[in-house]
């Protein structure tokens, strides 16, 4: 039986990231004005709040959802950490003026394009490992 993984690991990382970046979040918007620091720890703290936020729906794909599931924390934080990414790319498109639709779903693409290739890589080595380690077959023995 194929047992799931425990979401119990991620709980504190997801409440560290989330709680801290939103409320992070609030005190710089707050409390500061948008000079050249704050700016960046906007960005900063905006990547740790949409991270601790996703953290939590890449679990419930990995495990639940994907066609391959993986309980494997790596791929778990990674896609939760290009949310962050993301998310933080397009606000600072966006205060830029730049951003619109096409680019939105042209970079999302390219980050699912990136992640797929990451997925196949380490499925590659994973089968590569597994084969190197793997008993040697002997060759059939004949008789006659």
């Amino acid at each position: 039986m194929n047992e799931k993984p425990s979401f119990r690991p991620y709980i504190l990382p997801t409440l560290l990231l989330a709680l801290g970046g939103w409320a992070g979040l609030y005190a710089l918007l707050q409390f500061t004005l948008p000079t050249l620091w704050p700016r960046w720890a906007f960005y900063a703290l905006l990547v740790l709040a949409l991270t601790g936020t996703a953290l939590p729906f890449t679990y419930l794909y990995n495990v639940f959802l994907s066609s391959q599931p993986t309980g494997n924390p790596t791929v778990i934080i990674r896609q939760a950490m290009w949310v962050g990414f993301y998310g933080a790319l397009l606000a600072w498109l966006q205060l830029g003026r730049v951003l619109n639709l096409g680019l939105a779903v042209a970079i999302g693409a390219g980050v699912a394009v990136i992640e797929y290739a990451i997925r196949v890589a380490e499925r590659a080595r994973t089968a590569q490992s597994e084969e190197r380690n793997a008993p040697p077959v002997e060759p059939p023995q004949r008789h006659g």
